[in-house]
């Protein structure tokens, strides 16, 4: 059987039309057909058990819907990295370049890295090695301890020396008082001097063994360095206008370095570079989890996800270009309604900020409200300005100041944790307990931006109070009390299996796509910065 018929597989589109456009492979809804190639693939995981454990373990798969050159349509799928131990697998696309082929140099150098490592294990765990590092530690606990109490005699010695100074002693005996003192110091530094030279050839017996512990691991490093850049040079990847580039250009091209571990081996650049191949025409476009979600990271079984950004970005803009390809919705949004002036006076403006709007400007001319602040305010001396940030898909209370004084009276408060904040969110699922606290520190996911993730040694304290309002129908309605105010807190505290479980609704980056994001700043109060008075603002939720 030919290699097309292990990996095409023909689909019965019906009245569904194929689209005009591409998949923007960054941020998108899944097109229908997109959605039916995944459903048949995910029935295929199903009979496969033999890798159940595996895939429980969690792995992102994708698929590529194709036109082919006979007007056949089909779909073709991959996966990320290994399964059962091999980048190649019956009913899969085969990888961009194959690391794992017998005779290959990655398996060779792979061998002699691996047997670098156990070398330097074994050096490590030597015994005589061992004893040489105890008899070091043992050497330096000595001298600590040799010349503390010396010291502590000596301090002693002074004392008394003192006391008899402080007696109007004869010339004589303040000779010798004077000769004891010195006699001291030099015995100080004799004893300084040998338990230096123990110490010393303590040390020289342990750097004999680490400078060929030392050697072998530059080596190893020298050989991994090399290896790499030779494996990234085998990644030669193609483009519909029939450029083809390397893996390394393609990172340098973009400003990177080299490539990150792992760049290529993604399921995305093995379904283009297998379709550009064949002459196949790509027609869309989905990758989804399959599993548990990892520790950090925050994925969801079946729920599809944008490519990565640290290794795909720099491949897919080249690999796309000869294609026609929906414009990125984040650059190009539907067009918000204006805020909403809900109060003001002469030092602050608070806002009914529309989903959909940025709250500072970003990359291009895309609205934003500090833009209609200047329109409609002037801004000729930078004011008003929005004060703290809601994300751009979040609807509801947006507080800008008007002068400096108020700008920054404000600022104060929000560093401090003094106002009072209160979002209303509907949840896609059910949450089980009444109230409660999520804490979970928060940091960005550097291979993944803008998506944050958990991480106990990186992030940054993130707590949030929440209270549930209502329960029906596979949905949950809450109200979050944010008592810090880390980038995207309230939507991975309310998807993470160790917050809620339960994503907000329309959560393009941690759920699933609707409509809208169902999250909502419906509540704020603080000390006004001018007149010192309470304000309280309550802006209600329109879902």
């Amino acid at each position: 059987m030919s290699e097309k018929h292990t990996v095409f597989h023909l689909m019965r589109v019906g009245n569904c039309k194929l689209p005009t456009r591409f998949t923007y492979p960054f941020h998108y809804t899944p097109h229908p057909l997109a959605v039916q190639a995944a459903e048949e693939l995910q029935a295929y995981l199903r009979s496969r058990g033999e890798w159940a454990e595996e895939l429980q373990g969690g792995k992102m798969f994708g698929v590529l819907v194709v036109r082919t050159d006979e007007g056949e349509v089909g779909f073709l799928a991959a996966f990320s990295g290994m399964l059962a131990g091999s980048n190649r697998q019956e009913y899969f696309v085969p990888p961009v370049y194959d690391l794992q082929a017998p005779g290959g140099f990655f398996r060779e150098e792979e061998t002699r890295i691996s047997a670098l490592n156990r070398r330097i294990a074994e050096l490590e765990e030597t015994p005589a090695y061992l004893y040489a590092r105890q008899a070091l530690e043992e050497e330096q606990r000595l001298a600590r301890l040799a010349v503390g109490t010396m010291k502590m005699r000596m301090q002693r010695d002074k004392m008394c020396r003192d006391l008899r100074r402080a007696a109007s002693p004869s010339a004589e005996e303040l000779e010798r008082l004077t000769q004891e003192s010195r006699h001291a110091k030099a015995e100080l530094r004799r004893l300084r001097a040998s338990c230096e030279e123990r110490v010393a050839a303590a040390q020289a017996k342990v750097d004999a063994w680490r400078a060929d512990i030392d050697r072998l691991r530059e080596e190893r490093r020298t050989r991994s360095a090399a290896l790499q850049r030779r494996l990234f040079e085998q990644f030669r990847i193609g483009n519909f206008c029939g450029e083809t580039k390397d893996l390394f250009t393609l990172f340098r091209e973009a400003g990177r370095d080299a490539p990150p571990a792992g760049a290529g081996e993604c399921a995305a650049p093995r379904l283009l570079q297998y379709a550009l191949l064949q002459g196949w025409h790509p027609v869309a476009m989905a990758e989804f989890w399959w599993g548990d979600s990892p520790r950090a990271e925050l994925r969801r079984h079946l729920h599809y996800y944008p490519a990565c950004r640290s290794k795909c970005e720099p491949i897919l803009r080249h690999m796309l270009l000869g294609l026609e390809v929906e414009p990125n919705p984040l650059a190009h949004p539907l067009a918000a309604d204006a805020p909403e002036v809900l109060w003001e006076d002469d030092a602050l403006v608070v806002l009914g900020k529309p989903a959909g709007m940025l709250s500072v400007p970003g990359k291009g001319k895309i609205p934003s409200v500090t833009s209609w602040l200047e329109g409609r305010y002037g801004g000729g001396n930078g004011f008003p300005l929005p004060v703290h940030r809601l994300d751009m898909a979040t609807s509801g209370i947006l507080v800008a100041a008007k002068t400096r004084e108020a700008y920054l009276g404000l600022q104060a408060q929000f560093a401090a944790r003094s106002v009072e904040k209160r979002y209303i969110a509907l949840l896609d699922g059910v949450v089980a307990d009444d109230e409660g606290v999520i804490d979970l520190p928060l940091c960005l996911d550097p291979a993944d931006r803008p998506r944050q993730m958990v991480s106990e040694t990186y992030g940054k304290p993130a707590v949030t109070r929440f209270r549930v309002l209502e329960r029906a129908e596979e949905r949950t309605r809450i109200a979050f009390y944010p008592l810090t105010g880390r980038t995207h807190q309230l939507r991975v505290h309310a998807a993470h299996p160790r917050g809620l479980d339960a994503p907000i609704l329309g959560d393009t980056l941690y759920g699933r796509p609707a409509d809208r994001l169902y999250l909502h700043a419906e509540y704020v109060a603080f000390i006004h910065p001018v007149t010192g008075k309470p304000v309280r603002i309550e802006y209600p939720a329109k879902f």
